[in-house]
Parts: structure tokens; sequence; C-alpha cells
């Protein structure tokens, strides 16, 4: 199954190129991949008792490992995806007139959508089901809106994307809910083993029946359906009547032998099933398209469905899986016939159609067996399937008395609106209306080629072949039938004739009540469908998506004014407000708060508080920010005065680098903001600024006395060199414990540093920074402008304004900078042993290159790191992510780390663990990104405001 899988998926890829090459002809090649899968599961049918199993373990402990199981009842959906598949993809050759890249494209969603859909039966796994359940919508959208210029297809695409992807979330909840509560997340083990019925498992079936009905139209969720028809016909005939639409019904029969006793699964399934079928039929009969015609029929043979499949006794399922059969069978060539016909007169409205039966007889005689066997006539699989549904439902012994009778004549009524529109569908596409000639449209239409009339006529005669040997099928659907009760009744096994009786009368009025309804609304339609229906579903969900744009608006036009002040603190009342309220509504522990242990945490407790006050009272910008710096300082002691050291190093070169990068913004900027910039009540702020900080301090409290167990801080160290061969138990967290987590920080990283850099360059942003032979090739300095008596402490200097020049600062920076490199270095080799590591390495990288940017200007950046900052953070995301890929070629988990001990003739005994590699992509990341920011917020600043200097001397 998984090579079936995988061989649908690769055929995918490959089809744009395929069609691209050959032609419409490359969809007969296309159609190869479907039907060898089909000789695959009919030469491996499961036996009863007995199904194929596979298992690829994937994450383990996220329950995601990959199992699939084939039994009767997958093998059932299995055969009519990949057959159906393989016929659409035939009769694809023919509907497209001319291939053109969209075209190729649609070919490969196809396959792709018959690979979902086949991984999505198959899936044993809940989680992997959904996974594949999410693929067929993401793909349905995709094919619904395949003419993208169309404003109706893009409304039809997105409406379908909307529900189906609701109803999907509801069910990953209820997954969710239900695997936890039954301790696995196979189907398999949940149908041997139902968990026992509790409002928590009623609540996860409700959430999973949600998403099964949205996939499959069942009200309320049916308009989405009928909307769907603006895609090609291929796509309706294949998604909207063989594949996508049935992948509510399957999960509904696949849970249904373990949930359908309970009140609730009968309630949704049973109730929403019969509204879904009368009401489909009804509206089928106001529509003039025929592709709606069918597309409401299909909503309502769609509720007709789901009923018998959701009852739960073995003999209604008997009836189900035969007219899920027969329903794909009749209603794909159904849909076929009016793409045929579309494409021949360039029409689908009835009222167009006139005496295209004489013009086209075999497709008229096609049409007219499909016709049939959806209406239940006698020698199609359609009559078989609804002799069986109303013999078994009479008598059903899930249902009560008076229900099984009231269902079974609701299922009655439904038959005679089914019956009522088939025939309204062949009258409208073929029948003579009353006109002696045919009108333009069939006159000027060019007859099909036989090819195109290959895959109906197939499917037409497959629905009558299939009622007379459907004792055969009998047999291949008992196998499911068994996991269902039969309330003391032998499973009937499925023939063409039973003899008189209950289900033939019900035919008969089926039959005879759907002429009649067909005469009446003909007579009747101007009277009948004057008005709208006053409650219609497309209105409803115009409205909800109307109030939701306006709530959102209404919310965001209420917090997100485009002030900075307002929107800060609409997120820290938020914050102050959610954990507060739950702290009050909520079990709360008894404090046990301990004062201060030495007078040096007075002190510098003393220092951040005034410091923090001392923030709110001045008015200059960089005074400010260097006092804000301060309490980040404390911190950082606190830190070192605890024994931790790493996290005090790691807080002092953030809170400096952060500070030269608040000093490159600022200096910018107007020493002070003026008056008319002042916004807010400052007493309010101070008040949500004390709210928010006693917030935190209490959340801290009450989550440290919570603790019950001894905390893990205590087992970390010994983990960390045990399991991680470090001694820095914090690095190797970082590198080791929680790589994934680091690997998506420094990821944000770079796209902030690259975010940030576009904005400042707005142009051209690449390339490394210039060096002063760069400057001395663009002006008329000469080559060695420097007299040879004086000393030079860094080249970049030398182009700088002597007003802005420090000696002491050169000559500094030339004798620290080699020191601070090392540093680095030291920091980075040493980390996963001492304080240090790759961040810290590459902080103080950073600072190092400050250092000579701030002596020497922006041509010092590219003597000291002559390499573009992209270059930089490209090669530490390639090689941190090159970890996770190393480590699965040799078949360990992703960011695995190992130990590697070697002997060196001098330096002795060597041990190097992976994570060193790991580390070394951080380390380059974070000086790329200190590089980036320098050359963006400073140099590029730099050389901005040389230019409006010097336009303003030549204005002047």
């Amino acid at each position: 199954m998984i090579s079936v899988l995988v061989a649908l998926c690769v055929c995918a890829l490959l089809a744009p190129m395929i069609i691209m090459r050959l032609g419409t002809r490359g969809f007969y090649v296309l159609a190869l991949a479907p039907a060898a899968a089909l000789l695959w599961l009919v030469l491996n049918w499961p036996t009863a008792g007995s199904p194929y199993t596979e298992t690829l373990e994937w994450v383990p402990g996220l329950h995601m490992s990959i199992v699939l199981r084939m039994d009767t009842l997958a093998a059932i959906m299995s055969i009519l995806i990949l057959g159906i598949g393989a016929l659409v993809l035939c009769y694809c050759a023919n509907y497209f007139d001319e291939v053109r890249p969209r075209v190729a494209t649609f070919g490969g969603e196809m396959i792709a959508f018959a690979a979902a859909m086949f991984g999505l039966v198959v899936s044993d796994n809940m989680l992997v089901l959904y996974v594949f359940w999410e693929a067929t919508t993401v793909l349905s959208f995709m094919l619904v809106g395949f003419y993208a210029m169309r404003a109706t297809s893009r409304r039809a695409a997105t409406q379908a994307l909307l529900v189906t992807t609701l109803g999907g979330l509801a069910m990953l909840g209820g997954i969710i809910m239900l695997g936890e509560r039954a301790g696995s997340y196979l189907l398999s083990d949940i149908l041997a083993n139902p968990p026992a019925s509790s409002t928590l498992i009623d609540t996860a079936v409700v959430l999973i029946l949600i998403g099964a009905l949205s996939k499959s139209a069942i009200v309320p969720f049916h308009f989405w359906l009928p909307g769907a028809m603006a895609a090609p016909t291929p796509v309706s005939a294949y998604l909207h009547a063989a594949a996508m639409v049935k992948a509510g019904i399957y999960l509904v029969a696949r849970l249904a032998p373990a949930f359908a006793t309970t009140v609730s699964w009968h309630a949704v399934v049973i109730t929403l099933g019969l509204v879904t079928m009368i009401l489909g039929g009804w509206r089928s009969l106001r529509e003039l398209d025929l592709k709606l015609i069918l597309a409401f029929g299909t909503v309502s043979q769609l509720g007709f469905l789901t009923v018998l499949v959701g009852i739960g006794d073995a003999n209604v399922a008997m009836a189900g899986l035969t007219m899920l059969v027969a329903h794909a069978l009749f209603k794909a060539c159904l849909f076929m016939v009016v793409g045929i016909i579309d494409h021949a007169t360039g029409t689908r409205d009835l009222r167009r159609l006139a005496r295209l039966g004489e013009r086209l007889p075999v497709l008229a005689l096609t049409a007219a067996i499909a016709a049939a066997s959806m209406g239940g006539l006698p020698f199609t699989i359609g009559f078989v399937g609804k002799e069986t549904a109303f013999g078994s439902v009479w008598t059903s012994g899930a249902l009560s008395d008076w229900q099984d009778k009231v269902v079974d004549f609701t299922l009655l009524a439904g038959s005679i609106l089914t019956f009522a529109y088939a025939t309204r569908f062949l009258w409208g596409a073929f029948g003579r209306k009353v006109r002696k000639s045919p009108t333009s449209a069939v006159r000027d239409m060019h007859p099909p080629n036989r090819m195109f009339l290959f895959a109906p006529i197939l499917l037409a005669l497959l629905g009558v072949v299939a009622g007379f040997l459907s004792p055969l099928l009998g047999d291949l659907f008992e196998p499911y039938a068994h996991s269902l009760p039969t309330y003391g009744h032998e499973i009937e096994h499925l023939a063409m004739w039973h003899g008189f009786g209950l289900p033939v009368v019900f035919s008969l009025v089926a039959i005879v009540g759907g002429v009649l309804v067909f005469l009446v609304v003909r007579a009747q339609r101007d009277h009948l469908f004057v008005h709208r229906p006053l409650v219609n579903a497309d209105r409803i969900y115009d409205a909800v998506l109307r109030g939701a744009d306006i709530a959102s608006l209404t919310l965001t036009r209420n917090t997100q004014r485009g002030s900075l002040p307002i929107t800060v603190g609409v997120i820290l009342l938020t914050t102050i407000a959610l954990p507060v309220a739950m702290l009050f509504t909520g079990s709360r522990n008894t404090l046990s708060i301990k004062g201060f242990e030495n007078a040096a945490q007075i002190v510098i407790a003393a220092v951040i508080v005034t410091a923090g006050v001392t923030a709110t009272l001045l008015r200059n910008r960089l005074a400010a920010v260097i006092v804000v710096s301060v309490t980040g300082y404390g911190c950082a002691a606190l830190f070192a005065l605890y024994g931790a050291p790493d996290l005090a190093l790691t807080q002092f070169l953030v809170e400096t680098l952060t500070l030269v990068i608040f000093v490159l913004v600022l200096r910018k900027l107007p020493a002070e903001p003026e008056p008319r910039h002042s916004t807010g009540f400052r007493p309010l702020r101070a008040a949500l600024a004390l709210a928010f900080g006693a917030t935190l301090v209490g959340i801290g409290l009450f989550a440290a006395a919570a603790r019950d167990t001894t905390p893990v801080q205590v087992d970390l160290p010994g983990a960390a060199y045990t399991f991680g061969h470090g001694a820095n138990a914090v690095n190797v967290i970082l590198v080791d414990i929680r790589a994934w987590d680091t690997l998506g920080e420094v990821s944000v990283l770079i796209v902030a540093a690259t975010g940030v850099a576009s904005m400042v360059f707005r142009n051209r942003r690449f390339g490394a920074a210039p060096r002063v032979a760069d400057a001395m090739a663009m002006s008329d300095i000469d080559d060695d402008p420097i007299p040879p008596d004086r000393t030079t402490w860094l080249k970049g200097s030398d182009l700088r304004d002597p007003r802005h020049r420090s000696m002491v600062l050169e000559a500094t920076t030339r004798l620290i900078f080699p020191t601070m490199v090392v540093l680095s270095v030291y920091f980075f080799y040493a980390g996963h042993n001492a304080p240090g590591g790759g961040f810290a390495g590459g902080l103080t990288m950073g600072l190092a290159l400050v250092l000579r940017y701030l002596a020497g200007g922006r041509y010092e950046l590219g003597e000291a790191l002559p390499v573009e900052p992209g270059k930089i953070l490209g090669a530490g995301l390639a090689v941190s992510a090159g970890t996770a890929i190393a480590s699965l070629l040799v078949g360990a988990p992703a960011l695995s780390s190992a130990m590697v001990s070697f002997s060196l003739p001098v330096l002795g005994d060597i041990k190097i663990v992976t994570a060193l590699f790991f580390d070394l992509g951080i380390y380059l990341i974070v000086v790329g990104l200190v590089l980036d920011i320098l050359r963006s917020l400073g140099a590029r600043l730099d050389v901005e405001t040389q230019q409006i200097s010097g336009s303003r001397a030549v204005s002047a």
C-alpha cells in the first residue's frame, strides 16, 4: 500500500511533463497509474477477518506512525477511487481541447487527489487519516478553482475550502479527544475495544461527525457542493460523485460499528441525513442547469447514504454499501454526460436543449440507463440497493418500532423526489419539449467522438452488470456487515429479486410518485418557484462572512489604531486580565515567599528599581535607553549570583549588543521627543506597568508554589553529561535536547535580519561592505595619501571626518579586537562544558565588529570581515540544518548528537561532540545577523546622512 501511494505521488509529479509532451493524449498515460493500482488491489483483495496491514514508523512519540490497513470497507472505497479515477482521466483526454500549463497541472492534481483519497481510506492511524483528509481539502480547492479568472470559481473554491476546513478542525479536536481517552489512535484498536460512552466520548464523536458531514455536504453544510459545480466536469464526476464527498460517508461507516448505538450518533447522523435527502431532492426540481440538478441530487443521495451506513444495522449496512457503489457509477456517468452535452452544444440550460436525444441517441441511452439506476428501476444496481434499503430499515433492530417506520417512509419520500429529478434530468437534456425542431444550440452542435463516450458508456453498463452480479457483490460486502450487530436477523444476501413484498411496493410507489411529482412540477413551475426560499444556506454563509468581517474590523479599529502605546496597552491588559482571572477562578497553592538572602540582592534590586523609575522620568532618548539597559545588567548580575554564569554571560552580551543597536538608531533622531509627540495619560501608563510587573511576579510565585515533585533542574546536569556529553546543561539543552526549537529561533533571526536590512536598503542590499580600496578607486585620492611617518591604527578611519575620529578608541580597538576574536572562538569551543557556546561566541564576535565599526566607520567593516552577511547567514543555516540530515543518514533521529573520540600524537585523547557542528551554525548566524544590522542600521544610514548633508551644502 505504501508502494502504491508513493507510485501515485511520483506520477502526480510527472503528470505535467507528460501532458505538455503528449498533449491531451497524455491523460491516457496518466490513467495507467490508478489502473495499475486497481489491478494490484484486485489481485490483493483482503480476505474476511485478515486485513492487510503495513506500518512505517515516523514519530511514534506523537502517535504519528503511518499504519495502513486494507480491509473490506477500505477495499470497496479504493476500487471506486482508483477505477473511476482512471475512467475520469480517460474522459479528460477528450474534454480538454488544448493543452496549456493549467491543464497540465490539472492532470497532476487529479492523480494527487487519487493518492490522497487512497491514503485516507487505508489509514488506520486517525492522525495520519486527518493529514490525508486535509490534503483532499487543499487539492479540492485547487481543482474547483480551475478557472481562476472567473469570480464564480474563486468563490466556489473558497467556500468549499472554508466549510470543509472548519469541519476538519472540529474533527481534529474529536480525534485527539477520542485517541487520548481510548489510549490509541488506531481505528482498529478503537473498533475492537470501543471506549465506554461518556460526555467526553460523545462530544468527541460528534466533533468527528461534524468533519464527516461537512465533507459529505450534509445539512447544514450542504450548500458548498452545488457551488463547487463551477469546477470542470471531470472534477464533478470524480470529486463530487465518486471520491471526495464519499470520504465523510466512509468515516461514518468506519465508526458505526463502535458508536452507532449512542443517542447522539442517531440524533446527528439519521436526522440530518433524512433532512438532507428531502431538501436536496426538492432543490434539484428548482434548477434549470443540468449540472446543478445533478449537484442537488448528489446532496440528496449523500443524505440517503449517510442514513444507511449510520443506522448501525448489518443488513442496512449491506444496502448502504450497495448504494455507495451504485451512486458512484450512475452519478459519475451522468456528470460525464452533462460534460459531453456542454462540450457539444455550449450550454447546460435545459431550456436551450430540445430534441438532443434524436441527435445523440447513444448518449441519451447511456444517460437513461444511469438515470434508471439512480431512480431505482429494475435490472440495475440502484434497484438492488433501494430494495434492500426499504426492506432492512423497516425491520431494523437498531431503531425503535416507530423510528424505523418514520425513517423508511422518509426514505420513500426522498426516493420519490429522486425519481422525479431523474426524470426531469432526462427530459431536460434529451426531451422534445413540444418543439417540432431542435433548438439552435442542438442544431449547431458538434457530435462527440467515440472515445469521449467510452467512459460514461462503461459506467452505465457497469451499473447494469453490477445489478445482475449483486450476489457476488454481496459476498464482498458481507465481511464489513459482520462487524455490525444483526439484532437477531440473518444477513440477507443481495439479489435482484427477493419476491413480492414491502420493498417492491415501496419501489412502485417511488416510481409512480416520482412521475407524478415531475408532471406537477413541470405544469406548475411558474407558481411553485416564483419566490426565493425563505431560508437559503448560501445567504446565511454570506451573512456569516459579512458578520465576521464586521466584527474583525470593529475589533481592529478599536485596538489597532496605529498608536504604539495603545497597541502595547491592549496586549498588556490582555496579559494581565486572563492570568489573573484564571488565578482567582482556579485552584491556588499556598504561597511561601522568601525574603532577601544577602545584601548583594538588596543592592542589585535597588539599582534595578531605581533604573526603572528613572527611565519613566527621563526625556532624553539615549539616557533612557542606557538606564533601561541597567535593568538588564542587573538581571545578569542576579543570574551570576544564583550560580548561572552561562545565562549571566549571555544576558550581558545581549544587553550590550541591544544597547549598541539602540544607539545606532537613536543617533539619527532628535535627542528629546517634541512635546506634540507626547501621547497618552502618564499615570495610566505607570499603573499599567505596575500591574503588569505585579502579574508576572504573582504568576511566578504561584507557579513555583504549585510544584509538588522534584524539579527537573536536579536531574538536568547529570542527564546533560550522560546523554549530551557536556557539563554545561544550558548549552546541551540548546543544541541537543531542544535543538529543533533552537533551529526555529535562529531561522526567525535570519528572517528578522533580512527584513530590517531590506527596509533600510530598499533596493540593492546584497554584497559585502565597501572596503578602503573601493573608496579610493571611486575618488581622486592618491594611492597612498597617508604620510609614511604617521601611524595608522585602522585603515577605514582615514576616510572619516576628522571631527568624528578618536585616536584613543582606534588604538584601543586595534589592540582589543584580536583578543575579542580569540575570546569568541574560546566561548564557542568551550561552551559545551563551560559558560559560552555558539550564541555567546557569536555575540562576542559581533561586539568585536561593532567596536571596529564605531572606531573606524563603515569602511572598517569591509576591512574587518569582507564577506557578504547573507552568505554567512546562509552558511550558518545550512550547517545547522545539515546536522539534522547527517543524523538521518546514519539511521538516527533528526538532530541527534554523538561523541567521537580519537587520539593525536601531541594533543592526546580528543573528544568531539557532533552537536558542536550545530553550534557552529548558530555562531555563524549570530555573526551574520550582527554584520547585517551594522551594514543596514549603521553603514547604510551613514551613507544616506552623508548624501543629505551634501545635497544641503550644494543647495546652500
